[in-house]
């Protein structure tokens, strides 16, 4: 794989044919203690990506996940909750079978491996007891990366699936990589500034398949007017055909000083 710069950005594109050939940017390249490195070389990587709905993952991040999967990398999906309150006209019960046949179905296509953390649908809850459990059931996982959604959302669903990883990290002492990923830019997830971003043009078709998996969520009219124009846009940004972008949440000593001070 090579770098690229593209104007104050560093992208990277991800063939992710092999670990020592993938990076995504600063995570696999700088960021990695070269002794942890070269033990990461050798080992298959334990990757989470948490929404708070069934198809927020798929949507958000499914083309990055997809290549994942395909260099070999477990890769889960641990929703936040079953989808329950999508149609006013039928229970809780109803919708939450429906959407998690959709999710199994989509992670099938993937290649990634279901979880769901037990809460509802627009009744999720930010409270001493929800950290525990989250922070509890993520690092039993024992992951290596974890991908979320950013917490500055207009969902407030979202806002928790964000901040519920946020406390597992810091209670985790940083111990995994923390990424960010958006959903429907501009009417949801506000003020995003890509760190880094990975080519998923290859795999564009697949990661629509799955989207098409979530039926009951009009997938085709969602994709074609927020996540395809996501993608394109980013692809702009990145110089590829499509692309998928997310914020690198590096530990205080990750960070670096203003050159010159």
């Amino acid at each position: 794989m090579k770098n690229k710069k593209t104007g104050r950005r560093q992208f990277v594109k991800t063939s992710l044919a092999g670990f020592g050939s993938f990076s995504l940017s600063s995570l696999l390249s700088t960021a990695y203690a070269s002794d942890y490195r070269e033990k990461a070389v050798l080992k298959k990587l334990n990757v989470i990506c948490i929404g708070a709905h069934p198809g927020d993952p798929e949507f958000g991040c499914g083309g990055t996940m997809l290549k994942f999967s395909k260099a070999g990398h477990a890769v889960s999906f641990l929703y936040l909750t079953r989808g329950e309150a999508y149609n006013a006209n039928q229970s809780f019960e109803q919708s939450a079978t429906l959407r998690t046949k959709e999710a199994e179905t989509s992670c099938k296509i993937l290649n990634v491996t279901p979880m769901f953390m037990g809460q509802v649908d627009a009744n999720t809850e930010l409270n001493k007891q929800r950290n525990e459990e989250a922070t509890k059931l993520i690092l039993s996982q024992k992951p290596d990366i974890v991908f979320t959604q950013w917490p500055i959302d207009a969902h407030p669903d979202h806002q928790v699936a964000g901040l519920l990883t946020l406390t597992a990290w810091i209670r985790a002492n940083k111990q995994f990589h923390l990424y960010f990923y958006e959903v429907n830019t501009g009417s949801e997830t506000m003020n995003f500034t890509p760190s880094e971003y990975v080519d998923i043009s290859d795999v564009r078709q697949t990661k629509k398949a799955a989207l098409m998996a979530h039926q009951t969520q009009a997938p085709q009219d969602v994709y074609d007017s927020f996540f395809k124009k996501m993608e394109d846009f980013r692809g702009l940004e990145a110089n590829v055909k499509a692309a998928e972008a997310f914020i690198y949440f590096k530990p205080n000593d990750g960070r670096n000083s203003i050159a010159g001070l």
